[in-house]
Parts: structure tokens; C-alpha cells; sequence
């Protein structure tokens, strides 16, 4: 027999844990999309330093593991440089956590959007050309909105993904709800009760990831470019 005895007298700090890792998932996911479309921007653009830049974090980023981005964030930014956020030791970690996970995922944004960039007809881009609008005002206008429904499945598999990846924020010093059920762990009375904790964690992140699914998948059919 299972003993819930143990998950259901943490449930409140269990809590606490999930809410955590919303509030993280929540600001990376809109800084995220911010610097995505920023990143996919330099790299379409006629500059070439620009589209080097982009290239270049996007390759840089994309090959290094996310704990290690968290690292550098939390242990050479904080501790070394020490670039602190807030003087409160909590708020500091927390946006070192959401900069590391932004920065992260902006890069699979950023690969997501040049996709969609590359589904709009070249005749679109040389359309605005001819009407007189600047790069960045046919971007703005015409390319990017396009882009961004041609790829609203991709990007909700990569914010579902990030959601999962808050897992390891830990890294950069901010508790969420994979620290708590590890802190849970260590408690002698979760000797018999770590499969419930295991499990009801689980459950957690799936109420979470499962409706975000759903709802891009709807937003896609529902925003789907006719061609």
C-alpha cells in the first residue's frame, strides 16, 4: 500500500513549489518569445555582423546544456561579478533563473520563427520592397505575422518544453517545485511515501503542460495560413 499520509501533509509547501515554477515559466515565456523574435530578426536581416551575431548565440546557446547556462548565470554573474538584481537573495536568484531560462529558450524560438520566416513567399518581401517599406517595416508588417502563425505548434512544443526544463533552475539557486519534492525527499517520513510524491509531481507538471498543448494546438488550426 501507498502512504499519501506524508504528500498530504506537505501539500500546501508542494504547492507553494508549483507556484514557484509558474511564476518562472510565466516571465520566461514571454521574455522568451522577445528575444527569439529578436535573435530571428538579426538573422534574417541584409547586415552582415548582424546575421553573425545571431548565428552565432543561436549556435552557441543551442550546444550548451541548460544547467551550465544556469551556472554561469547564478555562480559567475552573481557570485563572481556580482551583479545583483535586488538585495533580496531570493528575487535575485529568481530573475538569474528566469534570464538563464529566457536566454535558453530564445534560441529555439528564434530556430522555430526562421522556419516560419522561410514558409512566407519570397514574392511577399520583394512586395513590400517595392512599395517602399524598409526592412524592418516589411519584418514588422508583413513577414513576422505570417511567421508567427506558420509555426504556432513548434513554438507551444518549445514553451512546453521550457515549462519542463524549469526543473533544473535549481542550478541557478531558485526553488521551484522540483527542489521542493527533492528537499520532500530527504524528510525521514517520505521513507515510504516518495512513489505518492513521485507521482502527484507528475500529475502537477501535466496539469500544466497538457492544457498549454491543447491550447496552441487549437490556436494553430485556428490561425493556419491558407495557401
Amino acid at each position: 500500500m501507498f502512504d499519501f499520509g506524508p504528500f498530504f501533509d506537505n501539500f500546501d509547501e508542494i504547492l507553494d513549489g508549483f507556484w514557484a515554477t509558474v511564476r518562472l515559466a510565466a516571465v520566461s515565456a514571454v521574455l522568451s518569445m522577445l528575444i527569439g523574435t529578436i535573435l530571428v530578426s538579426f538573422r534574417v536581416a541584409p547586415v552582415p555582423l548582424l546575421r553573425a551575431i545571431g548565428t552565432t548565440y543561436v549556435n552557441v546557446v543551442r550546444n550548451t546544456p541548460l544547467t551550465l547556462v544556469l551556472l554561469m548565470c547564478s555562480l559567475g554573474l552573481n557570485d563572481v561579478l556580482a551583479l545583483k538584481f535586488s538585495d533580496t537573495t531570493s528575487t535575485t536568484y529568481y530573475w538569474w533563473a528566469v534570464l538563464g531560462l529566457s536566454g535558453y529558450t530564445a534560441a529555439f524560438v528564434c530556430e522555430s520563427l526562421r522556419a516560419g520566416i522561410n514558409t512566407v513567399p519570397l514574392g511577399q518581401a520583394e512586395a513590400a520592397r517595392s512599395i517602399g517599406l524598409t526592412f524592418t517595416q516589411s519584418l514588422r508588417i508583413i513577414i513576422l505575422p505570417q511567421a508567427f502563425r506558420s509555426v504556432i505548434a513548434p513554438l507551444g512544443s518549445v514553451l512546453i518544453a521550457m515549462i519542463k526544463n524549469t526543473t533544473v533552475a535549481s542550478a541557478a539557486g531558485y526553488a521551484e517545485a522540483a527542489t521542493v519534492t527533492k528537499d520532500l525527499l530527504e524528510l525521514p517520513s517520505f521513507t515510504s511515501g516518495a512513489l505518492p510524491l513521485f507521482l502527484g509531481v507528475a500529475v502537477g507538471y501535466m496539469i500544466m503542460t497538457l492544457p498549454t498543448g491543447f491550447f496552441f494546438g487549437w490556436l494553430h488550426k485556428r490561425m493556419a495560413v491558407a495557401r
